[in-house]
């Protein structure tokens, strides 16, 4: 009984090449999903540092945070 047991979980050549093949498949599903992504946007640059302070309204920044919440689904 053992030794079928060993035999069950020792691997074997046939089960490296399925997991092998699997693995292959979904790296090509991948590379092809990420070719029909639209491109990154470039990223610009912040403008320089000391920025300068303003001082924000609680209220106004709770009301345009909400509605974005709201807008964009969270």
């Amino acid at each position: 009984m053992e030794k079928e047991q060993e035999r069950a979980s020792s691997p074997t050549r046939r089960n490296f090449m399925t997991k092998a093949g699997i693995f292959v498949a979904g790296g090509i599903a991948g590379y092809g999903a990420s070719l029909a992504l639209p491109p990154t946007p470039k990223v610009t640059e912040p403008p320089p540092l000391p920025w300068k302070w303003v001082k924000l309204d609680p209220l106004e920044a709770g009301r345009r945070a909400y509605r974005t919440y709201l807008e964009k689904k969270g």
